[in-house]
């Protein structure tokens, strides 16, 4: 894609979807790294009906903590993986409250230091709760921004770093939202809806597939 067409691209996503929200459900930035930690191989409405359970009864690192490593598991046992989950976020929660504070902080490197933290989910809990213009690459970003030719690249970390370098600035916060929402309802990895894309026009993906068949 040239400067122009992404331009567009983005302009066009804006223009349907001017203010792009996560889809996890979250009311502070501690519940939002929780809700992105648990996330992994997991959609988010099945995050979120977990999570809605948990964080009635503890929704801080110190309650995670005195809820104790076998309450949480039964809070979160509908998620894949739940056991390694739940091992990461009673010793994220530690790390929280016995070094930082039971602040989450917002540096990528203090984020990386948590179990189960990697550079995705510092990403997410850095661009949603801090509001800085971070990539964080999943499967739908990946095929996406290769499919389209807006970022092609071979590893996560290659498309993040074309897109940091090919985003236009006035879109970067907002970018990842649309992309991921792209990727999810839209550009998918079977059969894109491209004959529901508003950005259709603009991405260099052929054969477009223009209507349902």
């Amino acid at each position: 894609m040239t400067p122009a067409q992404i331009h567009a691209f983005f302009a066009a996503l804006q223009a349907a979807n001017p203010q792009p929200q996560t889809e996890l459900e979250y009311t502070s930035v501690f519940e939002l790294l929780t809700a992105v930690l648990l996330s992994a191989q997991a959609t988010d409405v099945g995050v979120n009906k977990a999570t809605r359970r948990l964080f009635l009864v503890a929704n801080t690192p110190q309650a995670i903590i005195d809820l104790g490593p076998e309450r949480l598991e039964g809070y979160i046992k509908t998620i894949g993986l739940y056991r390694s989950k739940a091992r990461h976020l009673m010793a994220t929660c530690h790390i929280l409250v016995e070094q930082h504070g039971g602040v989450v902080p917002r540096t990528r490197e203090a984020l990386e230091q948590l179990p189960g933290v990697g550079r995705k989910t510092a990403n997410v809990v850095l661009n949603v709760a801090f509001g800085q213009p971070t990539m964080a690459v999943d499967t739908h970003l990946f095929r996406v921004s290769n499919r389209t030719g807006l970022a092609p690249g071979k590893t996560p970390l290659a498309v993040e770093k074309q897109l940091l370098q090919r985003v236009p600035a006035q879109y970067a916060v907002d970018a990842h939202h649309w992309l991921i929402l792209l990727g999810r309802y839209v550009c998918q990895a079977r059969k894109p809806r491209c004959w529901e894309c508003v950005a259709a026009p603009h991405c260099d993906f052929e054969p477009k597939t223009l209507s349902i068949k």
